[in-house]
């Protein structure tokens, strides 16, 4: 009961907005936490109060003191900047965010409407929560949302493929594309010309170069010359991602990209302690427990790790769960010839360690391995993950293209799936050369407890099938069991290994094929979450522990005019 009432002054606050009137405009707007109707009782009895129970507010802070003032100057440019992503965002995942809103009126439901960027309950497999709404299209709002896929593949039209156009109809019903550029012109015009005055006050080189690139590159959707640049960027202390990046949202065909924006301040003693792992991915992938032909590429030696805290997110990163790690950029010759680069986002990372991870593995992990739950296993698993993104090929060995392109809408499932166990598999072999330190089982175990983590996000995601993927090959191959008395779970060392070593081949070779067919079918068997498995997630849920998180971010949080 003390729970309980606890939990409702936390969704009071979050709502409570009447006493707030007489804020600058421009704050209440910067700001995550919305100013909205009181709650009343009964709101913990309602549905979308178990749905808000979900999240935990964090307030997303850094220590600015390590920045000059030139630095400081620039963040309001880039915030400002990421508010226009999320604009973009929010017409991508949804179309006409106002009409939406504007057709709410109890404060709760409109919360939720805006963590979810939608109508649809991204931790719920996109089921809509507003009454009268329609299941998410797959289309999102790429594509006409009376498009069919045979539709799709028979028009010759420009760019269709690519990550940077909508699919729209011409008068005469007729498909055609619209370049990101010209549907957005006056958006990215304007967060251009923001990125171009932060540029000015840029001290270290190169950021200054990539800014200037990547406001080029919002005006013309050529991407790469920024790219190339960002992975150029050695000694900047501050980090800005924007642009439209990821393909997730896009569940007809993974080839659109959605525009999103994090704003990074870098954590130099934590980076330092990552600089070495990154030069030894050739070897690791020498070494990847599958044939020849599919590691025969080399993977960038110019990729680098680092750790940040994120200072504000926007737009698609921002929908429903939290990204704790960036690996970017996602280009294949970029990554062939440079790499990439990998950002783990270590307050953010914390945050949810603390407030879920923990009493999550309370929960469902066997009482005498919990001492194996660590922060510092947590943090390199979601590292690691980033990092085998590098692994693995990029091409197809039987010549259908690209691994994304054979793969099509499957891709990016089995693409997390890979990162996943691929990152076990190099902590593991790290481990063993002496350059990890710490107990293996606390990785295994942080591992495991990880899974329940994250598969909370549904199945309906890339990664939530990726990590109903991994959870069922696991206990189809004896990795960890099941107390039926305590309804917990506990790591068998070996045979997760062995497991490991069993799905990496698995991934790497359904990928080096272009295995379109085979990828369905493992995703379709083996991506379901198991009434068992439903059961013990429900526990979660009863105790109270939340899904994820929720930012309250901006300039007010930050102190910044």
């Amino acid at each position: 009961m003390k729970r309980n009432y606890f939990l409702l002054l936390v969704i009071v606050s979050i709502f409570c907005g009447l006493s707030c009137q007489n804020k600058n405009k421009e704050q209440q707007a910067e700001q995550t936490v919305l100013n909205t109707q009181q709650p009343t009782d009964t709101t913990k009895t309602t549905p979308i109060y178990a749905r808000l129970s979900k999240y935990v507010q964090v307030k997303l802070a850094a220590d600015l003191n390590t920045l000059t003032a030139k630095e400081k100057q620039m963040l309001p440019l880039l915030i400002d900047a990421a508010k226009i992503m999320d604009d973009i965002f929010w017409y991508e995942a949804y179309g006409n965010r106002d009409s939406l809103l504007n057709a709410i009126q109890d404060g709760a439901t409109r919360k939720f409407v805006e963590i979810n960027y939608g109508p649809w309950d991204r931790l719920e497999n996109n089921e809509p929560f507003i009454p009268g709404v329609k299941s998410k299209p797959e289309t999102a709002n790429f594509y006409p949302q009376n498009m069919t896929k045979a539709e799709f593949e028979k028009a010759n039209i420009k760019d269709k493929k690519s990550q940077y156009t909508l699919l729209r109809r011409d008068a005469k019903g007729k498909l055609i594309t619209v370049p990101y550029h010209v549907q957005f012109k006056a958006q990215v015009e304007k967060a251009a010309d923001l990125l171009k005055q932060a540029a000015t006050l840029a001290e270290d080189a190169g950021l200054k170069k990539y800014l200037a690139l990547r406001a080029e590159a919002l005006l013309t959707d050529k991407y790469q010359p920024s790219d190339l640049a960002w992975m150029d960027m050695k000694t900047n202390n501050i980090d800005f991602v924007i642009g439209p990046i990821e393909v997730y949202e896009d569940k007809l065909y993974n080839y659109k990209a959605a525009h999103e924006a994090y704003l990074l301040v870098k954590d130099q003693a934590w980076s330092q302690r990552l600089a070495k792992y990154a030069a030894l991915l050739p070897e690791l992938q020498k070494g990847l427990p599958v044939s020849a032909p599919y590691k025969k590429e080399t993977p960038g030696t110019d990729s680098d790790l680092n750790a940040y805290d994120v200072i504000y997110y926007a737009g698609d990163c921002n929908a429903g769960s939290k990204t704790i790690a960036i690996n970017l950029p996602n280009d294949e010759e970029v990554q062939l010839k440079k790499g990439t680069r990998r950002l783990q986002l270590k307050n953010a990372m914390r945050a949810k360690f603390d407030k879920i991870m923990v009493p999550v593995a309370n929960t469902l992990i066997a009482a005498d391995q919990r001492q194996f739950i660590t922060f510092d296993a947590f943090f390199a698993t979601t590292m690691f993950h980033e990092v085998a993104h590098g692994l693995g090929i990029k091409n197809t060995i039987n010549k259908k293209g690209t691994v994304r392109d054979a793969l099509k809408e499957q891709g990016s499932a089995l693409e997390e799936g890979k990162a996943d166990i691929l990152g076990l598999y190099m902590i593991t072999q790290l481990h063993k050369k002496g350059q990890i330190e710490g107990d293996l089982k606390n990785f295994y175990t942080t591992f495991l407890a990880g899974i329940f983590r994250s598969v909370r996000f549904g199945a309906a995601s890339a990664h939530g099938q990726a990590n109903m993927v991994r959870f069922n090959f696991f206990a189809q191959n004896g990795a960890f069991v099941r107390d039926a008395a305590t309804g917990t779970y506990r790591v068998d060392f070996a045979k997760m290994e062995q497991a490991m070593n069993k799905l990496s081949e698995t991934i790497l070779t359904l990928q080096g094929n272009g295995d379109y067919t085979g990828v369905k079918q493992l995703l379709t068997k083996q991506g379901k979450i198991s009434p068992e498995l439903q059961s013990d997630l429900a526990r979660l849920t009863k105790a109270e522990i939340p899904v994820d998180v929720v930012f309250e971010q901006g300039k007010a949080v930050l102190g910044l005019p």
